[in-house]
């Protein structure tokens, strides 16, 4: 069979399972096969050796929320008003008219589950089971949104966490050493039982997120502590999957991505992870909270061991699936474009161009052409003025401060220390023209050129291409 002009493995089962595997606040540097030091990630470093390694892949926001917002519907979050991480009895969530990535794939027949984190809202009408999917369980948002938060009754007061399973509580702050393991056995039972159709399978993982768990399995296994035992076990959680899909016969047929929301929250110290050099971390616009980890693995599809270098996104994975399914698009417009000739590992193969930073509502923070990075003037937390947390204690974070736009080489500075902005003045033209034209469309809170009035939660931005 051919989809899209691809060769499709001819097999009993005419048609591509998608496994997307996603992590929460795992960094860029938190795979061994990425430089991790003091624990293994074996499991996750073969699917490296044989599928494709993305190195220049970002998260759409570097906030949880957001950015699995834009990766559900391949838009900028800002597009479908959709800021930040709504916490408790949030106002808002995502909105019931945009196509979510499960209800893509249903209209071509799939099952689909999710078993973790949501965060896209946590009243009834934006759980998972009216956006598009068949199964539930898991967290309606961040595992630390609990009474037992460090900083309970001084910045928050967070009621009892809930764990849903379809549309319904099942229990409160519930033993949180059990998630990575109930995760996964949902998920390899959600395989066997859908062998013979096709299905998405959403993997969730609310670690290593703090507050850190880890099941007796796994504790005090790795030279790292608790942080390292917590990278093992969800490595374990990706080899049980893998070993379902080969034992049921679903390899061939089957596209495994692994990913994370955005970069590590390294205000924690020792129950954080590593930016792999990268600037900053999570929050920020700065590479350390967009550039995350991304492994595909398509057998037949991928060349083994392939590193690619190529600008991508985690919202170019909704247009993505949609090539490989022959599910149609949304009407409405989204911003993913679809990666799949980066997958198949074509030659000269580009097709994002462009990326641009948004964060909290609608700042455009920074733009950039997958060689350079032009940096506009904002605020932005920064996690160097002082001594990270530890044991679970988040350290203290200040208020920095980009006066004036800076250019950074990403090809020899991916840590962006160097401001280059004057050797280039070709690249800060090209780079301002691809912002100027966002903002004409989305909008920009920083410049207060806004394309549109402001908008109320969940309400999408109207353009001239919609």
């Amino acid at each position: 069979m051919l989809m899209g002009g691809l060769a499709v493995p001819s097999l009993a089962q005419d048609y591509t399972n998608i496994v997307l595997i996603n992590l929460d606040d795992v960094g860029f540097g938190d795979f061994s096969c990425n430089g991790a030091y003091g624990y293994k990630t074996p499991n996750i470093d073969n699917l490296a050796s044989q599928g494709v390694r993305f190195t220049h892949f970002l998260a759409c926001q570097p906030i949880s929320g957001a950015s699995r917002a834009g990766l559900l519907t391949g838009c900028y979050p800002n597009r479908i008003g959709f800021s930040g991480a709504p916490g408790p009895d949030s106002d808002y969530g995502i909105h019931p008219e945009e196509m979510t990535m499960g209800e893509l794939l249903k209209q071509k027949g799939y099952s689909t589950a999710i078993f973790g984190k949501w965060h896209l809202g946590d009243a009834r009408e934006f759980l998972p089971l009216q956006n598009g999917f068949d199964e539930y369980y898991g967290l309606p948002y961040s595992n630390d949104m609990w009474p037992y938060h460090p900083q309970q009754g001084e910045v928050f007061n967070f009621p009892d966490l809930p764990t849903i399973e379809g549309n319904k509580v099942i229990g409160y702050n519930t033993d949180q050493t059990r998630f990575t393991t109930d995760y996964t056995v949902r998920a390899v039972n959600f395989i066997r039982k859908n062998r013979k159709k096709p299905f998405f399978l959403y993997l969730a993982h609310s670690m290593p997120h703090v507050p850190l768990a880890v099941s007796d399995k796994f504790k005090g296994k790795s030279e790292q502590g608790l942080f390292g035992d917590v990278m093992m076990e969800i490595d374990w959680s990706v080899g049980e999957v893998l070993k379902t899909l080969e034992e049921q016969g679903l390899m061939e047929n089957t596209l495994v991505v692994l990913t994370s929301d955005n970069g590590p929250w390294t205000n924690y110290g020792n129950h954080a992870g590593s930016a792999g050099g990268l600037r900053e971390a999570k929050a920020t616009t700065f590479d350390g909270g967009n550039r995350i980890p991304c492994i595909m693995y398509w057998k037949g599809h991928t060349k083994p061991g392939t590193i690619c270098n190529k600008l991508a996104s985690n919202i170019d994975l909704f247009p993505t699936f949609a090539e490989i399914t022959g599910a149609p698009l949304p009407e409405k417009k989204i911003d993913g474009v679809s990666i799949l000739s980066l997958i198949h590992g074509e030659d000269n193969a580009n097709p994002r161009e462009s990326f641009v930073y948004y964060l909290n509502k609608n700042d455009l923070e920074a733009v950039t052409d997958g060689e350079f990075k032009l940096v506009y003037s904002h605020k932005y937390v920064t996690y160097g003025a002082y001594e990270p947390g530890n044991d679970g204690q988040p350290g203290k974070l200040t208020v920095a401060e980009i006066e004036k736009p800076e250019l950074y080489d990403l090809r020899r500075d991916p840590g962006e220390r160097y401001n280059v902005i004057s050797q280039y003045p070709e690249r800060v033209i090209k780079l301002n023209k691809i912002a100027d034209k966002m903002r004409k469309e989305l909008g920009d809170d920083l410049t207060r050129k806004k394309g549109t009035e402001r908008r109320k939660p969940g309400a999408r931005i109207i353009s001239n291409n919609d």
